[in-house]
């Protein structure tokens, strides 16, 4: 036979069949879920304060717990993945997530509630990498752009959805819906699982976990996040200190994971192996941009602009809508154009999109704000799927697990970097213009943003210009 092999340079992209579109689709509703549930759960705080009698700062932990949990989780969603198979760990954990959610509903005090999120994030944790790493493997290095570009929409769309979706449970029901409502789509996404979703490769039986890393990995992430959260509710001075504890231990992984001669929990050689360096400082750099948007403007509009949830979710459709819009155009432009173009192009809007925002303290008009939502969301879409095309296209199988762990980590530990970063530099602004001047504090803040799309725009240069193999 002639003809280029169906992976090789030149060959024609490969359809993407139906059975490869309900896969998708199923492992993304559980991603969906997840994600989801922070927002949802983020409009409740009011609610469940008033339930248990808790202060803000107790009643914070109910967030704080979840998002500790998963970063402790990621690392070792790798290892289970080859372990236990991706479509069994995926189901586990969506299973778990449910019971988890079961249990958040049914809370008496709010420990008990913390102790029922932490077992969710545990599981909420694994299904972003593990519903990837599935993902990648069944779609092959052809597809995998195309496929990412429309379920990498999910991430963007959760900020919007997350205030309605909320804000319209707590307006007909009680605070335990805002948790009992994951129980029907996890046991839909479960049960469609078994019959949509390929078994895929053999679990590899004889992998050891890579207990050293596990108890210096997870915890470091866990004990930086807590540091930048302390940062970010104004406790610098304890914050500082205990992040800095996370970093040690977080260098003291890398050391370990360049010296042992298992295989580590994630590996720290990915980052020396083109094109994962530079993809990985761009995702985390976005997270810093992206996150940090997401925790300014919703509370500038419901402090400064004095809307509800319902009014906030409304005003940040737009982006929505752009991240759709971007899914669709980077869905056709994925294998024809450099990678590399179009995660510039990105973030290029992302920052263009950013800049009405720096202006806060001159009041621009709702068009304004919803115009600019409107480009970082297209904007948005454009980056994501590029660059995991780019990093899944160019791994061997069997390590796709453990890059898409670590992908999710670092984008997570990005977010709560800009969350943290943001969050001081509006303190700090706020008691420097005092009452008069918060929306000018709130456009300063967002200076930080334009900055980290800086720094993933001199990371994206040094993407290779065509994706490698075609």
């Amino acid at each position: 036979m002639t003809g280029p092999e169906p992976d090789g340079p030149g060959a024609p992209p490969e359809r993407i069949d139906a059975p490869l579109v309900r896969a998708a689709f199923v492992l993304v509703l559980g991603t969906f879920m997840a994600i989801l549930d922070t927002t949802i759960v983020s409009v409740g705080v009011p609610a469940l304060s008033a339930e248990f009698g808790a202060t803000p700062v107790e009643i914070q932990w109910v967030g704080t717990a979840y998002l500790l949990a998963v970063v402790t989780a990621v690392p070792a969603s790798g290892w289970l993945v080859d372990r236990f198979g991706g479509r069994r760990t995926w189901i586990g954990a969506v299973l778990a997530f449910v019971a988890a959610s079961a249990l958040c509903g049914l809370a008496w005090s709010l420990p008990s509630l913390v102790a029922f999120r932490v077992l969710q994030g545990l599981a909420g944790g694994l299904l972003p990498p593990t519903g990837q790493a599935v993902l990648a493997r069944l779609a092959g290095p052809r597809r995998i752009g195309r496929v990412i570009s429309i379920v990498g929409v999910v991430p963007m769309l959760s900020p919007v959805l997350g205030p309605i979706a909320g804000g319209a449970i707590l307006g007909v029901a009680a605070w335990p819906w805002l948790f009992y409502v994951n129980l029907p789509i996890g046991i839909a996404a479960a049960l469609l699982a078994l019959s949509l979703v390929p078994r895929g490769d053999a679990p590899a039986r004889g992998a050891s976990f890579d207990v050293r890393g596990a108890l210096l990995l997870s915890p470091g992430l866990a004990v930086l996040v807590y540091g930048l959260t302390m940062v970010e509710r104004g406790g610098v001075l304890p914050g500082v200190p205990i992040a800095l504890v996370g970093v040690l231990l977080l260098v003291a992984f890398v050391r370990h994971g360049l010296r042992t001669t298992g295989t580590p929990l994630i590996d720290p050689r990915l980052v020396t192996r083109p094109p994962f360096g530079p993809a990985a400082l761009t995702l985390a750099a976005l997270g810093v941009a992206l996150f940090g948007a997401v925790f300014l403007l919703p509370l500038y509009l419901q402090t400064a602009g004095g809307l509800d949830p319902w009014e906030t979710g409304l005003l940040l459709a737009p982006q929505g809508a752009g991240a759709l819009a971007g899914a669709l155009l980077v869905n056709r432009l994925v294998d024809r154009l450099s990678p590399r173009l179009l995660v510039m192009t990105g973030i290029g809007l992302v920052a263009l999109g950013t800049v009405a925002f720096t202006r806060l303290g001159q009041d621009p008009s709702d068009f304004v704000v919803a115009g600019s939502l409107l480009v970082r969301g297209v904007g948005g879409a454009l980056i994501g799927a590029p660059v995991m095309a780019l990093v899944y296209s160019t791994l061997a199988r069997e390590v796709i697990p453990r890059a898409a762990g670590a992908l999710n980590m670092l984008s997570t530990v990005g977010g709560s970097v800009g969350t943290a970063l943001v969050a001081v530099v509006l303190q700090a602004r706020l008691a420097a213009l005092g009452p008069a001047g918060v929306a000018a504090a709130f456009g300063q803040a967002f200076w930080v943003v334009l900055a980290a799309c800086l720094v993933a725009l001199v990371a994206a240069v040094r993407l290779p210009p065509v994706r490698p193999g075609r």
